[in-house]
């Protein structure tokens, strides 16, 4: 059975910084990817990562956050700087046996986990 566990959410002022992780139980996918969900708002992509190790983000955490995986069996990682009250809501990590050298969305991917909140206040 996949088990995929997010933490490292938390309440944070804008500006500053969080690092999510998603264990994986050693479990290793094609694609890994972060998303989020803002209350009244549909779940958004944040980035993926392939398993060569291409990353991909979207246009909104660009340059601000960093997905990473040190090698197949340890956890994923994302690194978020520079936060804005934007960034506000439930981050998920998810997995999918697709490759994603191009950006995939939400709907490319099967397991997932169970969210972890970030909110960040200005």
């Amino acid at each position: 059975q996949v088990q995929m566990v997010e933490s490292g959410g938390g309440s944070v002022q804008a500006g500053g910084s969080l690092r999510l992780s998603c264990a994986t139980g050693g479990d290793t996918y094609n694609c890994m990817g972060w998303f989020r969900q803002a209350p009244g708002k549909e779940r958004e992509v944040v980035a993926n990562i392939d398993t060569d190790g291409t990353t991909t983000y979207a246009n909104n955490s660009a340059g601000r956050f960093t997905i990473s995986k040190d090698n197949a069996h340890d956890p994923l990682y994302l690194t978020m700087n520079s936060l804005t009250s934007e960034d506000s809501g439930v981050y998920y990590c998810a997995a999918t046996s697709y490759r994603c050298l191009q950006l995939l969305d939400s709907s490319w991917f099967k397991y997932w986990g169970q969210g972890t909140q970030v909110t960040v206040s200005s």
